[in-house]
């Protein structure tokens, strides 16, 4: 099942009203690898983390909002852009709370950075499919996780270094993306959306910040899946229990405009 956000960004403010620069904070293990004490909260955190630099290096390289409204950054040691707009910012970040808010329910199998055209036809999909990722009971979100070889050795969680190699590398594959497709159409907008695990129920409550998910580029035709859209793999990442992939997909309206 598909659900979105509520709201989609507006991607025609003002470039020359006021600006605020909100600064990417540090990896949130900043520890040598055997003093660090995960719990789930912590898991969450890092993907989160990631997720939110990710989206800014995806709205830089579309160019969804112009160049010179992102400053540069460093992140996982990586030069990276980052929207030096407050609204961007807040929208930003209040959409990967809310994709925190399910991860730690485990409900989550995937969240997409969805493009759209001016006419809201959705043209490209920038997915990260976090199926592999452990599911933890409420009760034990705040209780050191721990892992074992097949030889019972204890290993790290999430191995510092390694995690921070592996998120710079897909962090490279990200800033470099924009050279690799074909250039999107002027006022495209964006939105976040989140395809639940099966058998999981939709979040309820009021404030709701998901809405279920118009048609968008997947298909659960293999064969239609291939003629409608083209995926390009972008990077997998396997460092302890933090194990995902991304890629993305264009769909044939994009590649192959009427």
């Amino acid at each position: 099942m598909g659900l979105t956000r509520l709201e989609r960004q507006d991607a025609s403010w003002n470039a020359t009203q006021s600006i605020a620069v909100h600064h990417f904070v540090s990896l949130a293990i900043n520890m040598d690898d055997s003093d660090v004490i995960v719990t789930f909260q912590t898991f969450v955190a890092v993907f989160s983390d990631f997720l939110i630099v990710a989206i800014h290096t995806i709205l830089y390289e579309r160019d969804i909002y112009p160049r010179d409204s992102f400053l540069s950054a460093k992140k996982y040691n990586y030069s990276v852009r980052q929207s030096r707009h407050p609204k961007v910012c807040q929208w930003i970040t209040d959409a990967v709370a809310a994709v925190q808010t399910e991860l730690l329910k485990g409900t989550v199998d995937r969240v997409a950075l969805v493009i759209y055209s001016a006419q809201d036809m959705p043209l490209e999909r920038f997915v990260f499919d976090l199926s592999r990722f452990p599911f933890v009971p409420k009760e034990y979100h705040f209780t050191p996780m721990s892992r074992t070889t097949d030889d019972g050795e204890n290993v790290a969680v999430l191995p510092r270094v390694d995690l921070e190699e592996q998120m710079r590398a897909t962090m490279s594959r990200l800033s470099t993306c924009g050279s690799r497709l074909k250039p999107l159409p002027e006022n495209c907008t964006f939105t976040l959306a989140i395809e639940l695990r099966d058998n999981t129920s939709p979040p309820i409550g009021h404030p709701q910040p998901w809405i279920p998910a118009q048609p968008d580029l997947r298909n659960t035709n293999p064969e239609a899946a291939r003629n409608n859209s083209r995926t390009t793999p972008l990077r997998s990442v396997a460092a302890g229990d933090m194990v995902f992939e991304t890629w993305i997909e264009e769909a044939k309206a994009k590649l192959d405009p009427a």
